[in-house]
């Protein structure tokens, strides 16, 4: 029986930029042979924040890999994360990370989902 499998390296990641950093997306329903997660990396550059958001289809795991990050979850207020931490988001809760460093925050970012969904730029 044959598998198939994906290999996906930084140069052929799918991109995204925006003011405050930028997603790379290495597995997905669209990109990969991912069934059933989508896996990215997200870079926060120094003094920057993401939206406030949340995903209506899919649990969320981020790990610090590098920086110094505060991250909001909401109805509990912004908590501090270093390097080694993780986290993981229920399906529905709004969150955001903010970066209070002074150099770019690399962040591993895992979702329960191929197909992740997400919605919002809260205050």
């Amino acid at each position: 029986m044959s598998q198939t499998y994906s290999l996906i390296d930084d140069a052929h990641a799918q991109k995204e930029r925006f003011d405050w950093g930028e997603l790379h997306w290495y597995a997905s329903g669209a990109l990969s042979a991912a069934s059933g997660l989508t896996v990215g990396r997200c870079i926060l550059n120094a003094k920057s924040a993401n939206p406030i958001h949340y995903h209506p289809n899919c649990e969320e795991v981020l790990h610090v890999l590098s920086g110094e990050i505060e991250h909001y979850i909401d109805g509990e207020g912004w908590f501090s994360m270093n390097a080694g931490d993780s986290i993981t988001i229920p399906v529905n809760l709004k969150h955001g990370a903010r970066n209070v460093g002074d150099g770019d925050a690399h962040l591993l970012i895992a979702f329960s989902s191929p197909e992740r969904q997400t919605i919002g730029e809260f205050e």
